[in-house]
C-alpha cells in the first residue's frame, strides 16, 4: 500500500530531529527523559485488502465467489461475534442460514481445546521449545489441528509468538516458545503448518507486544481507573524482534492473527492502524483475517478502517447485549461511513482462510458446548434458549499420548549431571521422592478452574491457553512403577511442609528425587498474590527449602522443576549433594511417564534451554510494571533495551548465566569439528515496486433502510448479536445520542484505488528476497560415547554492528548420532538472518560490518566460527 511520507510519519521513522529515537514525536533534549515517552504510532490508511498473494490464490478466488452471493447482512453476521456465552464455543460469528453456512466457531487454545471432553492436554508452546525439533513441533500442531477438527473448530485460537518473552516473569510466556525470535518463528511455522494442514484454521497470537498481564486491559487498580498500558518501542526493536516470529507465521500461511489488548506507542493495538494496516497487511502482506482479543476492541468505524477484520466474542463488555459492529457495521455501510470495499474485505479474508486450509472438505459440525458438560442443554447458554443435544461427546484423542509422552521427553533438559549420577537403575537401595510437585492435585487434575492454582504436579500454566486434562500421570506414580517393578523400595512425601518427615525419609535414601515448581498465568486469576504476571523468579511453595532440607541428609539428591519459564537456582545448583538438575517445564498430560522415561534411561536426555536461566531478575532487564506510572492514566512501558532481551541482554552485560541459553546435557558427550561455509550466487536484494488492483466491491446492497429490519416471525434470544435495525431511523437505530456528528476520519481510510506497493513486502511475510539462502554452512558432530543420543547443533550469527548483540540465533538441527559416530550438521543463511532494518530506507540492507558464524552446542558454547563473505549481496 502508499507510503504517505507525511512529515509525522517521518518523524516517527528517525528522518528528521528525531533519527535516534524512532517512534517518538518528543525526542529528549537533556538527556534525562526517556526517547520513548510520548510515542506515538502514525496513522497509515487505507486497509490492504486481499489479492491473493503467494499461494492464497484459489482460496481467494473461492472466498470472492462465496462473499460475492451474500447479503449485507449476511456480510455483517460473519465479521460479528454472537456474544460471549451465547453459542456453543467461545467465539462463534453469525452463519448464513440462506446458504447452509453455519457461523464461524473459534476455540481455545494453543496447547489443545480448552472447555471441552475427550481431549489431549500437550505439552506447552515453552516446553516442547526446548525440543528444537521442527518435527515434532508440526506433528504437534497436526495432532492439535486433528482434534480441533473432530470437534468442529475452525479456527484454533493458537499458537502464542506475543508475548515473545521480554521479561521472564511474565504471565503468559509459557504459551508462547522462546525470548528468541528465530526459534519462536521456526516454531511457529511448523506449528501453523500442523494446524492448517489437519483443516484448522491457525490463530497466530497475541498481537503484538502484549509483554505482561498487569494492566493489559482497561480496568479498576486498587479502586482506580487505570487504562490499558502502553508498549513504547522503537521501530528497528519492532522488525528484528518482536515483529520476526510474526513475519515466519504469516509466511506459513497462518490464516488469522489475533490483535491484543495492549497499547502500543499509546495506539490501542485493534485499531492500530500503522500495525495491522502498513505493517501486518502491506509490508507482511497477510492474506487472512485480523481477529481480536476478547474485548480489546474499542471502537467501531476506527477500527474497521485500522483492518479489524472480526470482532470478539462481539459484544462490548461480556454479555452486554451491545455490540461497536452487529447493527452498527449494517449502519455505517448504509449510511455511507465505511465502503463497501472494506466489509468485503473483511468477509473475504474470513472466506479465504477457510478455504486456504480445505475446511470446505474437513468440517464437521461443532459438537461439544463450552459452558456445560451436559448431554442436553441450551444452545445459547447465557440467553436460555434452544434446548437441545449440545454435547456428543467425542472422543478426538487417536493415540496423541504416545506423541505427547515422547515429545515432553524430548524436551526435558539436563543441567547437571555429577559423575553420571543420571540415568539411575530403578534397583536403587532406598528410593525417595519428595515435594507437592510430585503428586496430584487433592481436588483432580482440573479440579481449579482453567487450571488456576498450584496444586500438585504442574503441568500447565493457568487461564484461557489450557485444556482439561484426560487423565495426569503424576511423578510418584510413574517412579514408583519403574521401582516396585524392579523389587525396590520407595518412600515419598508429597507435603513440602512436613519438615519432620521430610528428614526422617531423606537420611535413609540411597536416591531422593525432589519436585519443585513455579507457576504463572493469564491475569484474570491470581495465584498466590501473583496476579498473572509472576512476582518474583523463586521457587514456588517453599520449593527452596524443600531442596534444603533433602539435600542436608542425602549426598545424591536429583532435582526436577517444573516451571512456566527461567527459576532462581542460586541456592542450590552448586551443592555437592544435589548431583542432578532437570528442567521439564510443562509436560502435559504424560508428565510422569516423560520425566521417568528420562531419569532411569528408557530415554537420552537432549533438549536445550530456550531461556537463559540468571543469578537474579534484575540481569534480564527492565521488571514489569507493577504500579500504575506517575502521571499519566495509561502506564508507560518502555521497550528501552531494545533488541537485548534474554541471552543477547546477559551478552550485551558481559554478565555470565548460571545456565546459558542452549545449554542442555546428555548422558553422552559431543565433539565439534569440520565447518564449512558454501556461498550461493543469489546477487544483491531489490525492493518491491508495482501498485496493487483496486479494491473489489462484491455485490449491490440496498441503501433503503426498510431492508434491514427484523424479520416480522424472529425470536430474539436476549444478549445475542444481530445484525438488524430496530428503526427505519438511523439515529434511533444506532442508540447513539450523537450520531449524525460530523466526525473527521483518517485521510485515505476510504480509498479503494490502487496503492503502491511497500518496498519491503511483496509476499505473505515480506520481500520473498529475503528467503533468498545465501550460505549453507555444515559442520561435523561426532557422539565419543557409549551410548546413542541426540545433539541440538546451534548456529549463531554475529552482525558485526555496534548496536547489534555479539551473536543471534540464525541455525539449528537436532541430530541423533550413534556411539562412535558422527553425523553432518547443515544449516542455511538467509538473506534475513543477516540483515538489519533500516529505520530511514524501510526496508532490510546486510551492513559493511564483518559477519560472522558460529557453530555449537550453546549461546556460550561455540566451538567453531568462520566469517562470512557479504560482498555481491549489499
Amino acid at each position: 500500500m502508499a507510503l504517505r511520507l507525511t512529515p509525522a510519519f517521518l518523524a516517527v521513522f528517525g528522518i528528521s530531529a528525531a533519527q535516534q529515537y524512532p517512534n517518538t514525536t518528543n525526542p529528549p533534549t537533556d538527556g534525562s527523559a526517556s526517547p520513548l515517552n510520548n510515542a506515538y504510532s502514525p496513522p497509515f490508511y487505507p486497509s490492504p485488502w486481499i489479492e491473493g498473494l503467494g499461494d492464497w490464490d484459489a482460496a481467494y478466488k473461492k472466498a470472492q465467489a462465496f462473499v460475492s452471493q451474500l447479503t449485507l447482512l449476511e456480510k455483517v453476521n460473519l465479521t460479528t461475534g454472537t456474544g460471549w456465552q451465547s453459542d456453543h464455543c467461545v467465539g462463534n460469528t453469525g452463519g448464513v442460514p440462506r446458504l447452509g453456512f453455519a457461523g464461524i466457531c473459534n476455540q481455545d487454545s494453543p496447547l489443545g481445546i480448552r472447555f471441552a471432553d475427550y481431549v489431549s492436554a500437550f505439552p506447552a508452546g515453552g516446553t516442547i521449545a526446548a525440543a528444537w525439533d521442527r518435527g515434532e513441533w508440526y506433528l504437534r500442531g497436526y495432532q492439535m489441528g486433528q482434534e480441533h477438527r473432530g470437534k468442529g473448530v475452525d479456527v484454533q485460537l493458537g499458537p502464542v509468538v506475543g508475548p515473545l518473552g521480554r521479561n521472564p516473569k511474565g504471565g503468559r510466556n509459557w504459551e508462547g516458545f522462546s525470548p528468541d525470535p528465530y526459534l519462536s518463528g521456526i516454531a511457529v511455522a511448523d506449528t501453523v503448518r500442523g494446524i492448517q494442514d489437519a483443516g484448522v484454521v491457525a490463530c497466530t497470537k497475541h498481537y503484538i507486544m502484549n509483554e505482561q498481564e498487569h494492566f493489559r486491559q482497561p480496568g479498576n487498580f486498587e479502586g482506580e481507573f487505570v487504562d490499558a498500558l502502553s508498549s513504547n518501542l522503537d521501530d528497528k526493536t519492532l522488525h528484528e524482534l518482536y515483529l520476526w516470529p510474526f513475519a515466519d507465521a504469516v509466511r506459513a500461511g497462518t490464516g488469522a492473527i489475533m490483535c491484543s489488548y495492549n497499547k502500543v506507542n499509546n495506539s490501542q493495538a485493534c485499531q492500530n492502524s500503522y500495525l495491522q494496516n502498513y505493517i501486518l497487511k502491506g509490508e507482511l502482506g497477510f492474506q487472512g483475517f485480523i481477529m481480536s482479543d476478547w474485548d480489546a476492541q474499542h471502537s467501531g468505524v476506527a477500527s474497521t478502517f485500522a483492518g479489524l477484520d472480526m470482532t470478539m466474542p462481539g459484544d462490548t463488555d461480556f454479555n452486554s447485549g451491545k455490540s461497536f459492529w452487529g447493527t452498527n457495521f449494517t449502519l455505517s455501510i448504509l449510511n455511507g461511513t465505511v465502503p463497501e470495499w472494506r466489509l468485503d474485505d473483511a468477509v473475504t479474508r474470513i472466506m479465504a482462510a477457510y478455504y486456504y486450509v480445505g475446511r470446505d472438505t474437513a468440517r464437521v459440525a461443532v459438537n461439544f458446548d463450552s459452558w456445560a458438560r451436559d448431554t442436553y442443554g441450551y444452545s445459547n447458554f447465557y440467553g436460555k434458549a434452544g434446548y437441545e443435544l449440545i454435547n456428543q461427546h467425542v472422543d478426538v484423542r487417536a493415540d496423541h499420548f504416545r506423541s505427547i509422552r515422547r515429545t515432553a521427553a524430548m524436551s526435558t533438559v539436563l543441567l547437571k549431571n555429577t559423575d553420571g549420577a543420571l540415568p539411575l537403575t530403578g534397583s536403587e537401595k532406598w528410593t525417595a521422592v519428595f515435594g507437592n510437585d510430585a503428586t496430584e492435585n487433592q481436588y483432580g487434575p482440573n479440579g481449579c478452574p482453567d487450571r488456576g492454582c498450584d496444586n500438585g504436579t504442574l503441568a500447565m500454566g493457568w487461564g484461557s491457553g489450557t485444556a482439561d486434562f484426560p487423565y495426569l500421570i503424576t511423578p510418584l506414580d510413574s517412579i514408583k512403577a519403574t521401582v516396585t517393578q524392579n523389587g525396590g523400595i520407595l518412600s515419598s512425601v508429597t507435603d513440602n511442609y512436613a519438615y519432620r518427615q521430610i528428614q526422617a525419609e531423606a537420611a535413609q535414601a540411597s536416591v531422593a528425587i525432589v519436585f519443585v515448581n513455579a507457576d504463572s498465568g493469564e491475569g484474570y486469576i491470581t495465584v498466590d498474590g501473583n496476579m498473572g504476571d509472576r512476582n518474583n523468579l523463586t521457587l514456588w511453595q517453599d520449593g527452596e527449602t524443600l531442596i534444603q532440607n533433602v539435600s542436608a541428609l542425602c549426598n545424591n539428591t536429583i532435582v526436577v522443576i517444573h516451571s512456566v519459564g527461567p527459576v532462581l537456582v542460586n541456592s542450590f545448583y552448586d551443592n555437592d549433594n544435589i548431583t542432578a538438575i532437570l528442567w521439564a517445564g510443562l509436560p502435559g498430560q504424560e508428565s510422569g511417564n516423560a520425566i521417568a522415561d528420562i531419569l532411569y534411561g528408557r530415554h537420552n536426555p537432549g533438549g536445550k534451554l530456550p531461556f537463559t536461566i540468571g543469578s537474579n531478575a534484575a540481569e534480564y532487564g527492565p521488571d514489569l510494571i507493577y504500579e500504575p506510572t506517575d502521571g499519566s492514566n495509561s502506564p508507560q512501558d518502555n521497550f528501552e533495551e531494545g533488541v537485548f532481551i534474554d541471552y543477547r541482554a546477559f551478552d550485551k552485560q558481559n554478565v555470565t548465566p548460571i545456565y546459558e541459553f542452549g545449554h542442555g546435557l546428555s548422558y553422552t558427550t559431543f565433539s565439534y569439528s569440520n565447518i564449512k561455509v558454501s556461498k550461493s550466487s543469489a546477487g544483491p536484494y531489490a525492493p518491491t515496486t508495482g501498485q496493487s488492483s483496486a479494491a473489489p466491491t462484491l455485490g449491490n446492497f440496498s441503501t433503503s433502510p426498510a431492508d434491514y429490519q427484523w424479520p416480522s416471525d424472529f425470536t430474539y434470544v436476549n444478549t445475542f448479536i444481530y445484525p438488524y435495525l430496530n428503526s427505519t431511523d438511523f439515529k434511533t437505530a444506532s442508540q447513539d445520542p450523537e450520531y449524525g456528528v460530523n466526525y473527521t476520519w483518517p485521510a485515505g481510510a476510504t480509498d479503494g484505488r490502487p496503492q503502491a506497493r511497500i518496498a519491503a513486502g511483496g509476499a505473505p511475510g515480506g520481500n520473498p528476497q529475503l528467503w533468498d539462502v545465501l550460505y549453507t554452512v555444515t559442520a561435523t558432530i561426532t557422539n565419543n560415547g557409549s551410548v546413542a543420543g541426540d545433539e541440538v547443533v546451534q548456529l549463531y550469527v554475529s552482525l558485526g554492528g555496534k548496536d547489534d548483540p555479539a551473536t543471534v540465533l540464525r541455525g539449528f538441527e537436532r541430530l541423533s548420532i550413534q556411539p562412535g559416530q558422527s553425523a553432518t550438521f547443515s544449516a542455511d543463511i538467509t538473506r534475513r538472518d543477516v540483515s538489519n532494518w533500516d529505520v530511514a530506507r524501510q526496508n532490510w540492507v546486510i551492513t559493511a560490518a564483518p559477519k560472522t558464524v558460529y557453530v555449537g552446542a550453546s549461546s556460550r558454547k561455540l566451538a567453531l566460527q568462520a566469517s562470512l563473505d557479504t560482498s555481491d549481496y549489499q
